[in-house]
């Protein structure tokens, strides 16, 4: 009888932070422009904060991901700073610009929460050269659209692929943008062999932090683990994205989704929030970046890291087993193995990635505008290549083929 009281008792707390979430989307309709805070229900606690490396800082274990219009979802940033959900990341190309532009505005009207506010942004790269001169024009303009005179963490390299662009040249601009205190602190993103990314950064003593796709099925490769230890030890900050573990090819639901989903509901909580708790338990990780403009779904990922009980060895063993049954649709960014397999199309994972924003995020506009900043050339022979070689190679067993086609029709 104890143990049915406390799933209850949890069960009704998610749902309790889930429709506050829900309860501040219809409060948007009763807030009047330019008023401030709008009101509505709140959730009854402020989530915990990590040390973010050697920093020392303390940022929110749940970060807000802002790859979505802002400037037109201005309550989510409110309902954020309301959680506690203060780590907001970004960068120059998220929402078409409109990312930064966004948090601008709410800075404008909200300059007194600046300094509560840990801010990330990113110098997005579209087919041009990575010099220090443009890394400096990034910064200059994600400072001017964010209303800010500093940003608190700065990836001056977004996804990084190839670890030897962490050059002498990139540590001297990184330490003069903070003696010019443009910026705290500098890192770099990475969505593609992240674990040669993280094991070189781990050597380096100007990394600061790193953000990187970490989720459920890249942590059971044991080269990563290695990596994101070696990060942990030599004091880089680790913040994970990706987390829900999205696929590249169209969402069906299985047999494996329907178990995973059956477990977890006997839990007391989604599969979801699973996802993001087997993160949250990872202590080597500082925060977690989330959110695509959701609220509700913001809010689901609140209560995921306000529950306290922690996920059980049979929750872990049925994500494991959801991960390797489904990899066959997730592409997990070796870009060397499938980049080197076929030659003159060293994008497949890039393109595999797009494809993972349209089907499984529904970030189709944006899917398309990274698709179409691939040399033209390479989408031309898309679906003009043999990627025999790659799918032998292929650790997750991907059907790189049929994908490129599906990418060729929905995003070209």
């Amino acid at each position: 009888m104890a143990r049915m009281s406390e799933e209850m008792g949890r069960r009704d707390f998610l749902r309790s932070v889930t429709a506050a979430g829900l309860g501040s989307l219809a409060a948007s309709a009763t807030a009047g422009a330019g008023q401030g805070r709008p009101d509505g229900p709140k959730p009854p606690a402020k989530i915990a904060k990590r040390v973010l490396g050697r920093t020392g800082v303390e940022i929110p274990v749940l970060g807000l991901g802002t790859m979505f219009n802002v400037v037109e979802n201005q309550l989510m940033l409110h309902r954020c700073v309301e959680w506690g959900v203060t780590h907001w990341d970004t960068a120059t190309a998220y929402g078409g610009g409109n990312s930064e532009l966004g948090i601008g505005l709410f800075l404008e009207r909200n300059p007194h929460l600046r300094s509560e506010l840990f801010l990330a942004t990113k110098a997005s790269l579209f087919g041009q050269p990575r010099t220090i001169d443009w890394v400096e024009k990034r910064l200059q303009q994600s400072l001017e659209r964010m209303k800010t005179s500093y940003i608190d963490l700065y990836y001056g390299i977004h996804d990084l692929t190839d670890p030897t662009e962490l050059r002498p040249e990139l540590k001297e601009w990184a330490e003069q943008a903070k003696r010019r205190k443009l910026i705290r602190y500098f890192g770099f993103s990475t969505h593609r062999n992240m674990a040669d990314c993280l094991l070189t950064a781990s050597k380096l003593d100007w990394i600061d932090a790193v953000i990187t796709t970490y989720n459920f099925r890249v942590m059971q490769d044991r080269k990563m683990q290695e990596a994101v230890d070696a990060c942990h030890k030599a004091g880089i900050g680790l913040v994970a994205m990706k987390v829900q573990g999205q696929g590249s090819a169209k969402k069906i639901e299985t047999d494996e989704d329907k178990r995973l989903t059956d477990h977890f509901v006997k839990r007391g909580f989604t599969p979801g929030q699973a996802k993001v708790k087997v993160i949250l338990e990872d202590e080597r990780i500082a925060s977690l970046a989330m959110g695509r403009g959701n609220i509700s779904h913001m809010a689901e990922n609140v209560a995921a890291a306000l529950d306290k009980p922690r996920l059980s060895r049979s929750d872990r063993d049925a994500l494991k087993r959801y991960a390797f049954a489904t990899c066959g649709g997730y592409c997990a960014g070796c870009t060397s193995i499938c980049g080197g397999a076929v030659s003159g199309m060293p994008y497949v994972s890039d393109v595999m990635r797009y494809l993972m924003y349209y089907n499984g995020y529904g970030e189709h506009a944006q899917a398309r505008a990274l698709f179409a900043a691939l040399p033209q050339a390479a989408r031309h022979r898309l679906t003009r290549v043999d990627y025999t070689a790659a799918e032998r190679l292929c650790p997750q067993g991907m059907p790189i083929a049929e994908l490129m086609a599906e990418a060729e029709q929905k995003l070209a």
